[in-house]
């Protein structure tokens, strides 16, 4: 039985919202699995709570049922997502609710993934089980956001960052531009790198700030790293060739000197060859479609933050290539019209056909003012 959002008692509110908030302990950890959060209730009293932590560990019901032992059966199940009806790393969780013999199963959503999509609530309800689902779809499709984009479009979910100046400048004429904001938002910064599977820059941005482009989060996990560079002019002493705790990717085109690929190569670093765009460049569309099927080192990239430079920005702005976007603006004036902005490129002509944001979020970072958003693809 399928519910609408709002068509649910206050009670079954409360535990699938402590299901998502059970959820979100993981995120950035479960790629390329979703976000998932169990809550068992017996008689009233929560009996039994997980969620997923990583890929190929066991599933949030799995960790549910652990702490609940015998008091699951009869019990009512609160999971934010439909659990799994396939044999993978892990056995699948609709069978292990069954033979918990727990007595009602309430869903957020249905699993898009071709693996599942309504199998593990079949499974519950031919083994007598009362199912519902529906409860606070859109607040956890939000919160899988990346999962969804990288299993229904096998792409992935593209956030773009920026920090600029309040009139809207990333450096000074001269390219001065540490620090735009403060440490505050850096630190943020870093946080987001914890949190995406991938973080990509242009070439020009290595060549000036000879990035190291790592999370700095204690306990946290560096992202894979990916440089855009159509003519590999990238130097071979660059800190993210040289630096192995994080893997490297570098995207080029036919244009690159073959003996450099070589040596980037014996230096651990993928080289990826892409056609050409209609400006000679690294085509960031069919960049994003290779990546999208990419797996290295067991890690598949579901989700990359764009760091820049503007040029980079420009090209996935213009492309309409973004779902998110995270600006930090500095309380700060530069102008000059030869200062950089953000965004590069030719940019959108056309106003009616601006990248719209919804969803704002608008936080404060000491003086600093962070501005969060979705593209909202129905106006792209």
């Amino acid at each position: 039985m399928n519910r609408k959002n709002g068509d649910f008692l206050s009670y079954d509110e409360k535990y699938m919202r402590l299901a998502m908030q059970l959820a979100g302990n993981a995120i950035g950890r479960t790629s390329p699995n979703p976000l998932v959060g169990a809550v068992i209730v017996k008689d009233n009293r929560v009996v039994g709570c997980g969620w997923h932590r990583k890929a190929g560990t066991p599933h949030a019901e799995v960790h549910a049922l652990n702490q609940a032992g015998e008091l699951a059966q009869g019990a009512d199940v609160y999971v934010t997502l439909e659990p799994c009806a396939h044999y993978g790393k892990t056995p699948p969780c609709a069978k292990a609710l069954v033979e918990a013999k727990v007595k009602n199963v309430y869903g957020g959503l249905l699993d898009v993934n071709p693996k599942v999509a309504g199998k593990g609530f079949k499974i519950l309800e031919d083994a007598g089980i009362h199912v519902e689902y529906g409860f606070l779809q859109d607040e956890l499709r939000k919160q899988n956001e990346v999962f969804f984009k990288w299993i229904e479009h096998k792409k992935p979910f593209v956030v773009l960052k920026a920090a600029m100046t309040l009139d809207g400048k990333i450096a000074t004429a001269t390219g001065q531009s540490k620090w735009i904001t403060n440490e505050t938002s850096r630190a943020y910064g870093y946080k987001l790198r914890d949190i995406y599977d991938g973080i990509m820059v242009g070439i020009n941005t290595v060549i000036e700030d000879n990035p190291m482009l790592t999370s700095r989060v204690d306990g946290g996990k560096n992202p894979i790293r990916i440089v855009v560079d159509s003519s590999l002019k990238i130097d071979i002493n660059a800190n993210v060739v040289q630096d192995k705790s994080a893997k490297t990717i570098i995207a080029t085109t036919d244009k690159a000197n073959k003996d450099k690929i070589l040596k980037l190569q014996a230096q651990d670093v993928d080289v990826i060859v892409v056609d050409k765009d209609e400006n000679d460049k690294v085509d960031i569309e069919k960049l994003l479609d290779i990546l999208g099927q990419q797996n290295i080192g067991q890690q598949n990239i579901c989700s990359i933050l764009v760091e820049g430079g503007a040029t980079l920005s420009g090209s996935f702005v213009a492309k309409k290539l973004v779902d998110k976007v995270y600006f930090f603006i500095a309380p700060k004036i530069i102008g000059g019209k030869e200062a950089k902005t953000p965004v590069a490129g030719t940019g959108i002509l056309n106003l009616q056909e601006a990248l719209a944001l919804k969803d704002i979020q608008i936080e404060k970072l000491e003086e600093d003012v962070l501005i969060i958003g979705r593209v909202d693809k129905d106006k792209v």
